[in-house]
């Protein structure tokens, strides 16, 4: 403990409860008053806010916060650095507001990567002590490595999601960078919530639920749930269905059948539907209470390209009991035959045949989901990484 309370100024670029908001209010939740008294600054409105307020933290919304990350394609990442430069130019009096409240505070925490520029320029302006989260595995450009190497010399600390995020920054900055790796911090889903409600008509006659929770994108492969519905369907398993909620729409640029739906301004059911598998999925589109659907499923679905198992939407879901499928090498959290089943790359038709197993095996499910909880109460722990992101702040705090 420290004699005086750290004053924390924390920047979240969400704040409608998106991942990273939950992961920041999670961790901040078991900071002790007596280390640190934080304020946040968050980018958008959400229930996040009444949260913090029941927890004693002042949070407000500041909807120009300047945020930009690097994307995989030259021309995204020429267009999104076109438009964050309109919004640089236009945050002007938020920049000003920011650099006047840093007089209150002694260190500022930057919770995520596409906070750079803004971290950047003040370390040129009014450098007081800075820590930033690495949320994310920037795809290797041009633009990422300027972006990494920016963070690298405009910050104090880093602080990693995983020991992946770090491997991935280091090696766009062509060096080992050092920082501390902080699992996000995850609780329980409440054994009181009422689940999602979801559709009569959809669960009648299903043996198991999936949940996915994510908004569409090619990287994220929710369309790979179409394709895996299929394969149920191929071996009678009418009785496993999906519960996805996020925004389903479909860009132009997106291949095959995908993009001429998304040219069509169709969105991901028109695709279930092209492909006869709609019944076996339901599309909720954004809800709020993220955890209520956790709460209704027996298991998650993460079918990403980008080979990440280890995000927000599967650490609740562990936590809360829930096997999870996903794809991927990092196997921390999602173990095949332990807290679920991990493909080292996307097989739609092996993942069905394991589905069908543990549809028909009551008992297995339940000693995955025992395990799931059990990893991530370990790994997890709010005290435990809140004392070492506090000691993070103390440190470079001095």
């Amino acid at each position: 403990m420290t004699e005086v309370p750290l004053r924390v100024f924390c920047l979240d670029i969400e704040g409608g409860f998106g991942g990273s908001s939950r992961s920041l209010y999670h961790m901040l939740k078991y900071v002790s008053p007596d280390d640190a008294a934080v304020s946040v600054w968050s980018k958008k409105a959400g229930p996040i806010q009444a949260r913090y307020a029941d927890i004693g933290i002042e949070a407000h919304v500041m909807p120009d916060i300047p945020k930009v990350s690097s994307l995989p394609r030259f021309s995204r990442n020429v267009a999104v650095y076109g438009q964050f430069i309109k919004d640089w130019l236009s945050s002007k009096a938020f920049r000003e507001e920011f650099f006047n409240t840093l007089n209150g505070f002694d260190i500022v925490h930057f919770n995520h990567e596409a906070l750079f520029r803004l971290a950047r320029d003040m370390k040129r302006r009014k450098p007081i002590p800075a820590s930033m989260h690495i949320r994310t595995n920037l795809w290797d450009s041009a633009f990422a490595r300027w972006q990494c190497r920016t963070i690298r010399d405009s910050v104090d600390a880093l602080v990693f999601i995983t020991e992946n995020e770090q491997e991935t920054f280091s090696r766009h900055c062509s060096e080992p960078v050092s920082g501390d790796v902080l699992y996000n911090v995850v609780e329980p889903v409440a054994a009181n919530l009422p689940p999602w409600p979801f559709p009569q008509a959809f669960t009648k006659g299903k043996r198991m639920l999936i949940g996915c929770l994510s908004n569409y994108s090619w990287h994220r492969g929710l369309d790979r749930i179409v394709e895996l519905a299929t394969e149920l369907r191929t071996l009678g398993r009418n009785d496993i269905g999906f519960v996805v909620a996020g925004n389903m729409n479909l860009s132009r640029s997106l291949p095959g059948d995908l993009g001429t739906l998304g040219r069509a301004g169709l969105g991901l059911t028109d695709y279930a539907e092209k492909h006869h598998v709609a019944d076996l999925i339901t599309f909720l589109g954004h809800i709020d209470e993220p955890e209520r659907l956790i709460a209704g499923v027996d298991a998650l679905i993460k079918p990403t390209r980008e080979n990440n198992p280890w995000g927000r939407d599967i650490l609740e879901a562990l936590a809360a009991g829930k096997p999870v499928f996903s794809v991927g090498q990092y196997d921390r959290f999602v173990t095949t035959g332990k807290t679920g089943i991990l493909q080292p790359q996307w097989d739609a038709a092996a993942l069905a045949r394991g589905l069908s197993h543990l549809a028909d095996n009551d008992d297995l499910l339940a000693e995955m989901g025992r395990a799931a909880a059990e990893r991530t109460a370990r790994l997890c722990d709010g005290p435990t990484q809140a004392n070492s992101l506090v000691k993070i702040w103390q440190r470079i705090g001095v």
